[in-house]
């Protein structure tokens, strides 16, 4: 067992904004492609698997305890807008949910929206953000992140050909607005990351 913890290195860093200045000693864990960030963050996860060992099984009983009261298949209440029933539901053995609509009625056939299952396929993480369909029913704008950093990359669907369009909007908060000519969306852009004070 390891039992001394990793030790972050003390690198003085100045940050001046608003006419204030503060140091940060450890600014520079804050860039995450850096390979001694990496090398840091391997130890950390290193130290308390040690440390956390003798634990195991009862990590793993409490894990079959909690999903073992998930149901596996599961399906959000529906709701009507604009002439459709959404809803959202899980199948068994998937971790993603897959978003649909029927027509008009819930005895109407189902339209998948986005099966986020298969949208997820290749990455290690992946979550949708918002998703808002057009006035006209026709286009899907829905934010995208793949990195677990809450920046979203808007994406967008046709919905009567089932494409994927080739516009994509990267770096906002994930929400868009349709105006009402169905052309047109309204997104939030995020600040960039190693923009000053962030």
């Amino acid at each position: 067992m390891k039992s001394t913890p990793p030790q972050a290195n003390s690198i003085p860093h100045s940050l001046s904004i608003h006419g204030e200045t503060r140091i940060d000693p450890y600014f520079w864990l804050n860039q995450r492609e850096n390979p001694a960030v990496l090398e840091y963050l391997q130890e950390e996860n290193a130290y308390l698997e040690s440390q956390l060992a003798h634990t195991k099984p009862l990590q793993e009983k409490i894990f079959q305890e909690i999903t073992g009261r998930i149901k596996q298949e599961d399906q959000s209440v529906p709701y009507l807008e604009n002439g459709y029933y959404y809803l959202t539901r899980f199948e068994s053995g998937k971790e993603y949910p897959i978003y649909s609509r029927k027509k008009g009625s819930l005895d109407a056939e189902e339209e998948v929206l986005l099966n986020v299952n298969e949208l997820a396929s290749g990455h290690a993480y992946f979550s949708v953000g918002d998703k808002a369909v057009s006035p006209n029913n026709r286009f899907l704008a829905f934010g995208e992140d793949t990195l677990s950093r809450r920046i979203y990359t808007l994406r967008f669907k046709d919905l009567a050909t089932g494409e994927f369009l080739p516009e994509q909007i990267p770096n906002t908060t994930g929400l868009a607005a349709w105006a009402n000519d169905n052309s047109h969306v309204f997104y939030t852009a995020k600040d960039p990351p190693n923009a000053p004070g962030v």
